[in-house]
């Protein structure tokens, strides 16, 4: 996704989202490519959404 797709999606300004992508780029979490004045990124590993998927679960059984 691109950093206007997900700031639109999480409710957030581009500025935030693309401070907190750079954050995520450093430790390695997210992979990005550039198209034009576009980046988009995308997980460095599928593990990482399972692994936050699972937390959501365990999260919503605990309340």
């Amino acid at each position: 996704m691109c950093v206007g797709d997900l700031a639109a999606m999480l409710e957030m300004n581009e500025s935030a989202v693309s401070h907190q992508l750079r954050t995520l780029r450093a430790i390695r979490l997210v992979n990005f490519r550039k198209q034009g004045r576009h980046v988009f990124y995308s997980l460095q590993d599928s593990q990482i959404l399972d692994f936050y998927q699972s937390a959501i679960e365990q999260n919503d059984v605990v309340e």
